[in-house]
């Protein structure tokens, strides 16, 4: 709690900063933004936050030079949190609700953070991490982003990734188009977010850059000499990976910060960095006394650090500030503190903390939020988290007061019915609203001219239930275990007319034949993955001798020969949504799988 007189030192102050920031702003000097936003780091994977084993220097730095939202809160898992950075709006309500499946997609409808910036005359680059659509029209530059430079998926080696990409001199999509990259990834992605910087100034060009890292994300590989420090200091081999990314990162925070100071981009340009879920690798060592991590609904899977700075925007002085918070705010935010035009019609679910942060409000007004993500359309209505002050009600039953109880040890429901009674109202009205919204299915496009040929993976089988370690099909070691699942993908057709759909069971550029086995790749790093096995094993050979498609009354199977490597079928579709559904087969006619990827073409 701030004294009375840092009250009123900070009221003035923000009085003083609220005039700088809007004489500056009417001069036309519009601010750049930078937003880093790290994946599956945790609250309690900084140094600053009391990890005395993790060292993070650089974001420390940045910490100590930083306004600190000290209850900000995101989504438990990756997609949700960045649609609702993106849209301003609930997960559930902006249609990004989960991490694969089709329910990743962000509802098409929705104006985004990038275009509302490039419409205000801003350049939009995002370099690393998208996890919000590989297909047409979901992809980074359908979505307002001038310039991106992205991996595939959730993380690299994802099924919709670039087939072997290992962390080291990947394949990225640049625009849509694919090349390859030399170097570590993260690397990468801040030396191509400075020069797009450094273009954006040759243009007198102001510029808003999402720069969302793939890493700490497994499959935990890192130059070695990162994770050789921590397992000096006697740290397993996958908790030493994950801190050695966690340490590139924090480098690569200093070389950006070095770069802002030698290119005089630093004083006006906000800079914002936060984290998109809760703690993972790391929570054995240290998790802040937060209970859970990633994917749960308590306090560790949710409460994030956020850090802001923008030294010529006056924000006042470096300070922690308490309030309950929320990503859509940023949204918001960013449309009040650069003085972003024509946002009128924008229907956001977040406020504007640009008085908070300045100064001139010391509180917000009472609000209660909703944390909430859905892997299926019927997911339960209770898993989640509704916060008001510092109230959490868990699923819907559960209730903790995290003043009181940091680690949400003790449940307090019975003591306090009344509390619960309001926090449960919140939540069934805000579960009703958002039921048009969740419930609209949103798809890809095919033989659209803006992507033509486009591609399917399993990864977008709608509303797939495959979770377990034989069914997951988001990522590429499933795929080479080989997994007896199948599933349909929903698309728009955009354009009657006849179309080449070619079935794959591996990718086009692993070039392989659909039955064959294909040999071990060892990637750069041989660190073991999650299961503790090698990351991109032997793939397995399956007895395919038939390939079947089903879309929109079509029902045809061609037979499969050992040296296929494709089986196409060409078939006539009218404008509108289908249904894909397609199946390999063994010689008695039992399904195996499906086919893991398919090339759509109008012709």
């Amino acid at each position: 709690m701030y004294s009375i007189f840092m009250k009123i030192s900070v009221v003035l102050i923000g009085l003083v900063c609220w005039g700088s920031t809007a004489a500056s702003a009417a001069s036309g000097q519009k601010p750049n933004v930078i937003l880093i936003l790290t994946d599956d780091q945790g609250y309690g994977d900084l140094s600053a936050h009391g990890n005395h084993v993790l060292e993070t220097p650089q974001m420390d730095k940045l910490h100590g030079k930083s306004i600190r939202l000290t209850d900000f809160h995101v989504a438990p898992v990756c997609t949700p949190t960045r649609g609702q950075l993106l849209t301003g709006q609930d997960a559930l309500s902006n249609g990004a609700s989960s991490f694969g499946y089709s329910r990743e997609l962000m509802h098409r409808d929705i104006p985004t953070l990038a275009n509302v910036f490039s419409a205000n005359g801003y350049r939009t680059g995002l370099f690393g991490k998208w996890h919000l659509g590989d297909s047409y029209p979901h992809r980074p530059h359908d979505r307002g982003f001038q310039e991106s430079i992205c991996h595939g998926g959730a993380s690299i080696s994802q099924t919709t990734d670039y087939w072997n990409n290992d962390y080291f001199d990947d394949y990225f999509s640049h625009n849509g188009v694919m090349k390859q990259y030399k170097g570590y990834c993260t690397d990468v992605f801040f030396n191509e977010s400075m020069k797009f910087m450094r273009q954006s100034k040759a243009r007198k060009k102001p510029f808003f850059l999402f720069l969302p890292t793939n890493a700490p994300h497994g499959p935990l590989l890192v130059p070695q000499r990162y994770r050789q420090y921590y397992l000096d200091k006697g740290l397993n081999n996958a908790t030493a990976s994950f801190y050695g990314m966690i340490a590139n990162i924090d480098e690569n925070i200093g070389r950006l910060d070095q770069f802002l100071v030698d290119e005089n981009l630093l004083e006006n340009t906000i800079l914002i960095f936060a984290t998109d879920n809760g703690g993972t690798k790391g929570r054995g060592i240290y998790n802040a006394g937060m209970r859970g991590g990633k994917g749960k609904p308590y306090e560790g899977g949710h409460r994030v650090p956020f850090f802001i700075s923008w030294p010529d925007g006056h924000l006042g002085m470096p300070r922690d500030i308490d309030e309950l918070t929320q990503i859509q705010d940023v949204f918001p935010t960013l449309i009040s503190l650069c003085n972003l035009q024509n946002t009128e019609a924008l229907q956001l679910d977040g406020v504007d903390l640009s008085e908070l942060l300045t100064g001139k409000k010391l509180k917000l007004e009472d609000r209660m939020l909703v944390v909430r993500w859905a892997r299926q359309l019927d997911a339960p209505m209770w898993d989640g988290c509704v916060l008001w002050n510092k109230w959490r009600l868990v699923k819907g039953h559960e209730l903790y007061d995290v003043a009181a109880d940091p680690g949400q040890e003790k449940d307090i429901a019975a003591q306090h019915p009344e509390i619960m009674e309001q926090m449960l109202n919140h939540y069934e009205k805000w579960w009703t609203d958002i039921q048009p919204e969740f419930q609209t299915e949103e798809c890809f496009v095919i033989g659209s001219d803006h992507e033509n040929p486009l591609t399917l993976t399993c990864f977008d089988w709608f509303n797939h239930k495959g979770a377990t370690k034989e069914s997951n099909v988001t990522v590429q070691y499933s795929i080479r275990n080989g997994m007896n699942t199948n599933g349909v993908w929903k698309v728009d057709v955009a354009q009657d007319g006849d179309y080449e759909i070619e079935l794959r069971r591996w990718p086009k550029e692993a070039d392989a034949e659909i039955s064959a086995s294909i040999p071990v790749f060892e990637p750069v790093d041989l660190i073991p993955n999650y299961y503790g096995e090698p990351p991109y094993p032997v793939g397995k050979a399956f007895p395919i001798a038939q390939a079947r498609l089903q879309i929109a009354g079509f029902d045809e199977m061609k037979n499969v020969s050992s040296s296929d490597k494709s089986i196409v079928f060409n078939v006539s579709l009218k404008k509108g949504r289908v249904e894909i559904k397609t199946s390999f087969l063994d010689k008695n006619g039992d399904e195996l799988c499906g086919a893991y990827y398919a090339y759509v073409k109008r012709i």
